[in-house]
């Protein structure tokens, strides 16, 4: 059911890549609640991905850029004001990769050119998309922006490798620049903490699936979805929601609140009750 919660409003979505993005799942959201968008990515991830699709479904524009590179986001900003007739009153920022997740390397012996890329491009990324909307005055007032985080910005999480360190830095961006964007045209940042969610990007993560199913069984509420969170980010792009800004928001059923979980427990027990098991029968065999 659509609220006609953004009719008339323009944004600009970084990081859709195929049906299983987040960014995806909320820039078909947004275009039923009534806004017009442009929608951006990488030409390699343009190449790989389905965004044309998406594009002709909300009738819009893909223009390519590396939001790494202050001249492409530049021409972006330009581009994308054009073609909607005016500035932005959303941003979403959903991107993040991290080459030495994809090298496999751990986090005791990581690559530190790789590990600059990882900040650059899920971090600092963000930092150059908002410096370049403000220079160029291409928010509206009261408009909002939003980016994509992870519980692992406070938690240390297994295999989460270097992300961690990219979406503390982002978090922290949102809280710096929020205070700036704040003062001078009441625009507000924030930074959205979903679940574990099996997008291409977090199906690199090592162990991604059972970190999945042990989310799931400590959040009361489950793992929220990639649809849900498009539901709860159309929320923050909207005027409903005027007064919240340099917020890191947790939308992940409840785990962020949570110590332990009688379902988690539960699979605890039956795990120490297997390994007595097993260890009692090789103590038999043993004798």
């Amino acid at each position: 059911m659509a609220y006609n919660l953004l009719k008339g409003k323009r944004g600009l979505i970084f990081g859709a890549l195929n049906d299983k993005s987040i960014a995806w799942k909320i820039a078909e959201k947004v275009c039923e609640e009534g806004a017009n968008i442009v929608l951006t990515n990488t030409p390699v991830s343009i190449r790989m991905g389905e965004i044309d699709r998406l594009a002709e479904k909300c009738g819009t524009i893909v223009i390519p850029a590396d939001a790494t590179d202050v001249e492409e986001l530049e021409n972006l900003v330009e581009k994308g004001r054009a073609h909607l007739n005016g500035n932005f009153d959303f941003v979403l920022h959903s991107i993040g990769m991290s080459p030495n997740v994809r090298k496999g390397r751990t986090y005791d012996d990581l690559d530190y050119g790789l590990l600059s890329k990882t900040l650059d491009i899920s971090a600092i990324s963000f930092h150059k998309i908002l410096q370049i909307c403000r220079k160029l005055d291409a928010i509206n007032r009261w408009g909002s922006v939003v980016a994509l985080s992870y519980v692992a910005a406070q938690r240390t999480l297994y295999g989460y490798n270097d992300m961690a360190d990219a979406k503390a830095l982002l978090e922290s961006i949102a809280r710096s620049f929020g205070y700036i964007y704040g003062r001078e045209k009441n625009i507000r940042i924030n930074t959205v903490s979903q679940s574990p969610t099996m997008t291409t990007a977090g199906s690199g993560i090592m162990g991604f699936d059972n970190l999945m199913d042990f989310t799931d069984r400590m959040s009361p509420l489950g793992n929220a979805t990639a649809e849900e969170c498009a539901d709860y980010v159309i929320t923050l792009f909207s005027d409903l929601t005027r007064k919240i800004t340099m917020q890191n928001l947790y939308h992940d059923g409840g785990y962020s609140s949570m110590g332990m979980s009688f379902r988690a427990m539960k699979i605890y027990n039956e795990g120490l009750e297997y390994r007595d098991v097993k260890n009692d029968k090789s103590k038999v065999e043993k004798q």
